[in-house]
């Protein structure tokens, strides 16, 4: 009887995890070239999303191409960083 209560609480934590992963952490507008995680991009005045769960949703305003950047945690590892209560 046990397991099954371990089964069911973990589906519960990955379904809220997944919810979580989707939620916005922070939105930075800039035009800086040396953020931690685009390294090597120029590319101008840009709005940055990033997600809970590690992308970034970047951008660049004078085109208003969107492009993804970083990777997204999935499985265990995103379990364990809305345990945490973050990255």
């Amino acid at each position: 009887m046990t397991e099954f209560n371990y089964r069911v609480e973990q589906q519960r934590l990955k379904i809220e995890a997944e919810k979580w992963a989707n939620g916005i952490k922070l939105v930075h507008s800039h035009s800086l070239d040396s953020c931690w995680y685009a390294t090597g991009r120029t590319d101008g005045s840009v709005q940055d999303i990033m997600f809970n769960d590690g992308r970034v949703q970047r951008t660049i305003n004078s085109t208003n191409e969107v492009i993804m950047i970083g990777e997204q945690i999935t499985g265990e590892n995103l379990i364990t960083a809305y345990s945490r209560g973050g990255i």
